[in-house]
């Protein structure tokens, strides 16, 4: 919106509230900028929208109000106090009202955490170039496995997740706890320790399982020795650390990676009640199939049945049809058939006469019509 100015006496005026939005303006043409302090005065309350605190110069004292959406704030989990030096992202903003300068901060990070993230970046890039995180070296989980291995903080709200939500699924599971240290200094080398002995005691799965937390926090999940031996493990190994925005070196060389320990133990168990219905399904479609089978069975020994009824009328019918055929051949072929047509059969005692010269005149001899016989003699 344009500042316009008002003509008193030959001078422009400005209003404070269009100086202030005029400064506003040209404040937001600054660049978004990382700036080193000490954090004080942090005001943090669940019904605000915002988070406020003080940026310090320990140095000279010089300060700086900052504002940070409350949502963003939590997301980051630092658990920040007052005194802590960090850095903060954000742009410089003018609160037109007040007229007061401030940082809008976008993300916040402790002192020396750049240099963490330089560190694991270049860990990163060296583990991945000796295909540590290769897809194709994944494995599958087990359907069923016999025995669960979940290594987790004492006493941890992760543990009693996966504990819980297993349970519910599939309550035969046999899970074996190893608790652990998960933060700190001896926690990466206490972890590749539970690790060995859950393979050792004959576990067809593992789950690392830790809640949130800063990248200090995590930094044991991304130790070298850790992510090697996650990588070689026997077994498949989920890794379920942090939430979903945490993304600590052994969640890449692990087999699978779940958000929260709720999804891993929804990754590792089936649901038993999903596996009954299913059965359930099955065993229906069975009986389904078994009955159609029989009826089509019992359909095709009716049509058998019938069949074998019908085979010796049909025997004798074709018999017959033949002993018909064959008389009326024999019909047309006999004598008699012959003789209906006028002929005769001429006998000379037994023999039959075919020819004039086998009779003599006076001669008495035999004549067969289709009729009976007479005698006749010759002339």
């Amino acid at each position: 919106m344009k500042v316009e100015a008002t003509d008193v006496d030959g001078r422009k005026v400005y209003t404070v509230r269009a100086f202030n939005r005029g400064l506003a303006t040209w404040v937001n043409r600054l660049p978004t900028l990382w700036i080193e302090g000490e954090l004080t005065e942090l005001r943090h309350q669940q019904r605000w929208a915002s988070v406020f605190f003080t940026l310090k110069d320990p140095e000279d004292g010089a300060c700086l109000p900052v504002q940070m959406p409350r949502g963003q704030f939590e997301a980051l989990a630092l658990g920040l106090v007052d005194g802590e030096r960090v850095h903060v992202f954000g742009r410089a903003e003018l609160y037109e009202q007040r007229g007061e300068l401030r940082l809008k901060a976008l993300s916040i990070e402790r002192f020396g955490l750049g240099a963490h993230l330089a560190a694991l970046e270049q860990l990163k890039r060296k583990l991945a170039a000796e295909g540590l995180f290769d897809e194709s070296r994944k494995r599958t989980l087990p359907r069923f496995p016999r025995r669960i291995g979940l290594v987790t903080g004492n006493d941890a709200a992760a543990k009693r997740d996966v504990l819980t939500h297993i349970v519910q699924r599939f309550p035969p599971a046999n899970v074996v706890v190893a608790e652990t240290y998960v933060q700190g200094p001896r926690a990466a080398a206490a972890i590749e320790s539970a690790i060995a002995d859950l393979c050792a005691c004959g576990a067809d799965v593992i789950v690392l399982a830790r809640g949130g937390g800063s990248l200090e926090d995590l930094l044991p999940f991304s130790d070298e020795r850790l992510v090697r031996a996650v990588a070689a493990c026997a077994v498949p190994i989920v890794s379920a650390v942090g939430h979903e925005q945490d993304n600590p070196l052994c969640d890449l060389a692990a087999d699978v990676r779940a958000s929260t320990p709720t999804a891993a133990a929804r990754l590792v168990v089936p649901d038993l009640a999903e596996l009954r219905a299913h059965a359930t399904r099955l065993r229906d479609r069975l009986h389904r199939g078994a009955q159609r089978a029989a009826e089509r069975h019992t359909q095709q020994l009716g049509l058998a049945h019938e069949r074998l009824r019908r085979a010796p009328l049909l025997a004798l019918e074709r018999r017959g049809a033949r002993l018909d055929t064959l008389r009326a051949k024999l019909g047309t072929l006999s004598p008699f058939a012959t003789l209906e047509r006028g002929y005769a059969i001429v006998h000379r005692g037994d023999d039959v006469v075919r020819s004039a010269e086998q009779v003599a005149a006076g001669e008495s001899i035999d004549v067969r019509v289709a009729e009976g016989t007479f005698g006749a003699t010759v002339a």
